[in-house]
């Protein structure tokens, strides 16, 4: 048990943790435990995961860092945050690569144990910054935490040196939690689950965690400690929740609310293989997961349980959206409700999979041959991830038509508070599923306000009908080459995305309907967009909107009629503009960019930066 802390901590609104180290330090554990433990005290959370591509980069390498950064407030707290308020480095190349965000002033701890001449070399150092100067700055804490960890684990039994030195991730961590006075028990909590058959690791790592603690507490370096009270949240029992854990939820809902089997087919892919894991764990709601041998089969399979009658959904990242375009284009064809999720990621190609972009909008948009219009919607957020998942599956059983829910890797690593909902607080959910064979039925009889067609399930007696990839005669579903057929089915399928917009929510600006500046976004770049015209608000510039679109095919009815109320608009996108193009595919207006391909988030100073400019 930790005892209570003597001294008075120093009071803070908001803070900006990072930490850094090699991809095998624990540096995602680490910062985990902290947001869950602050999440539990009742801050508002928000995180953003950062580690290489490399399943284990070279140990001490530049590009081998493996990050974590957390933003607690007391405040609202939409973003991970720009600038930190500490860096915790656990070797040089994790120093080097990241001290360009930490604030002058601030505090950075490292593992002075790891600052040896071979890993200064491999992190390019020609000199130890901790003795020439480069870091005067900053307050800068030196701690023999690999030392320490050895000797408060030296009469531990059953520990190789590998694992005691893996243990020093959670001396940093105590130290941490001493700093922003946190309480360790939360962590302690999560040792006696994870290690329950292993006592001696549950008993190692408390260990060095209190040590770490005690550490902090008595070295001089570090005269006070901070706190950071709960923020005012609207009541209810809250979580903190990861984008792809929300995804998967949202389909769980989606299918409980409809009555129907969920059924996912699925290829493993970076960042998108998450959600596989997390409706694996759900056999007792009836899911079906069938890790397939390929995308185009993960895609095929869910076709397959579509025509069956399943709630049916598919994941995937970019390049896996491509390979999937073919049977994409057939679902749009038989018009069946399926859902395809792509976390995007930076590309082209393989690109930079543990990287955050938005470059895949226009290949869910037109990525298929022929006339193949689906529904596209994109969250925006790691919490609400949950409401589009299950916003995603509820259109595309009411319109039986394919729907494109783009979430990105920002927001599906990201972790954020998310406020559990009952089931019946969510929408009814409907679908066109046919019971019996009615005189003068066929299978694209259309509902006449959304044209959505009949959903006649294989097996039922009397509604035996031909499905497939060909042209299909406009009411009796049979294989048709007529020239005009074909012209009324593709209007038909356009149409009925089109008419969508009888059924979404109309985009609302916030901070002022009309002005000066239209900041525009759409998907996961919603809180840094957000917190900087928040921000500019509060400094007196009043004539800044901001609209944020998470239905982008089709679009919300009043888009047009909120355009011309701003005398300039800019586009803000991770991407080289591809939203913009959309717009002005739409709209005769004048659209400005401000575009990031980094495979890194907007930071707010950035954002800020750019909107003055085109106010004055």
């Amino acid at each position: 048990m930790i005892t209570e802390k003597m001294n008075q901590a120093e009071s803070l609104d908001a803070v900006v943790i990072r930490f850094v180290g090699d991809s095998g330090d624990g540096m995602q554990l680490t910062g985990t435990q902290f947001s869950d433990t602050s999440a539990m005290f009742g801050n508002d959370v928000a995180t953003f995961p950062n580690y290489p591509s490399e399943i284990r980069a070279p140990q001490g390498s530049l590009y081998g860092v493996s990050g974590f950064q957390v933003h607690i407030g007391s405040v609202e707290v939409s973003t991970p945050g720009d600038n930190l308020d500490l860096l915790v480095a656990m070797n040089p190349a994790g120093l080097k690569t990241n001290l360009y965000a930490v604030k002058p002033g601030q505090t950075i701890i490292v593992d002075v144990d790891s600052f040896t001449k071979k890993n200064l070399e491999k992190a390019q150092y020609e000199t130890n910054p901790l003795h020439d100067g480069s870091l005067e700055n900053y307050r800068v804490v030196e701690v023999p935490m690999t030392s320490l960890t050895k000797e408060a684990l030296k009469d531990i039994e059953g520990l190789d040196n590998k694992s005691i030195t893996r243990s020093k991730n959670m001396f940093a961590l105590g130290m941490v939690y001493w700093l922003y006075d946190r309480s360790p028990e939360h962590t302690i909590e999560f040792f006696h689950k994870k290690f329950r058959n292993k006592p001696y690791l549950i008993e190692a790592n408390t260990k060095v965690l209190n040590a770490g603690f005690f550490y902090a507490e008595t070295i001089e370096l570090i005269p006070n400690s901070y706190s950071i009270s709960p923020a005012k949240m609207a009541g209810g029992t809250y979580r903190i929740i990861m984008g792809n854990t929300a995804t998967a939820w949202g389909f769980l809902a989606a299918a409980e609310k409809s009555g129907l089997e969920l059924f996912l087919g699925s290829y493993p892919i970076t960042p998108a293989t998450d959600i596989l894991h997390e409706l694996v764990k759900h056999k007792h709601f009836g899911v079906k997961a069938f890790q397939a041998e390929d995308e185009i089969a993960g895609i095929s399979s869910a076709i397959g349980a579509s025509f069956a009658g399943d709630l049916a959904i598919t994941t995937t990242s970019g390049p896996g959206l491509a390979l999937k375009g073919e049977a994409l284009g057939l679902a749009m064809m038989i018009e069946l409700p399926l859902v395809v999720v792509n976390v995007q990621r930076g590309g082209p190609s393989t690109g930079l999979p543990t990287k955050t972009e938005q470059s895949d909008l226009l290949q869910a948009m037109y990525g298929r041959n022929g006339e193949s219009p689906v529904i596209v919607l994109a969250a925006s957020t790691p919490a609400n991830c949950f409401t589009y998942a299950y916003q995603a599956a509820k259109l595309a059983l009411e319109h039986m038509t394919p729907v494109v829910l783009l979430t990105d890797g920002y927001i599906a690593n990201g972790s954020a508070p998310w406020k559990i909902k009952k089931l019946e607080e969510l929408p009814e959910i409907k679908n066109h599923i046919v019971k019996e064979a009615k005189e003068n039925w066929h299978p694209y009889d259309r509902d006449e306000e959304t044209l959505a067609r009949n959903w006649a399930i294989p097996g039922t007696p009397g509604l035996e009908h031909r499905v497939g990839g060909l042209e299909k005669d406009r009411i009796t579903g049979d294989v048709s080459h007529v020239p005009e057929n074909h012209e009324i089915m593709t209007h038909t399928r356009a149409e009925k995305v089109k008419r969508v917009q009888n059924y979404i929510p109309e985009v609302v600006p916030e901070f002022a309907e009309e002005g000066d500046l239209l900041v525009i976004g759409w998907g996961g770049t919603y809180g840094s967009l957000h917190s900087a015209v928040k921000q500019l608000n509060s400094e007196g510039y009043k004539n800044i909107g901001f609209a944020h679109f998470n239905y982008i095919n089709p679009l919300p009815k009043n888009t047009g009629e909120l355009l011309k109320k701003f005398k300039k608009i800019v586009v803000c996108e991770l991407n080289n503009g591809q939203f913009v193009n959309v717009l002005r595919m739409h709209f005769n207006q004048d659209f400005l960019q401000h575009n990031k391909i980094q495979g890194l988030p907007f930071a707010n100073s950035e954002l800020i930066e750019k909107f003055k400019q085109l106010v004055k």
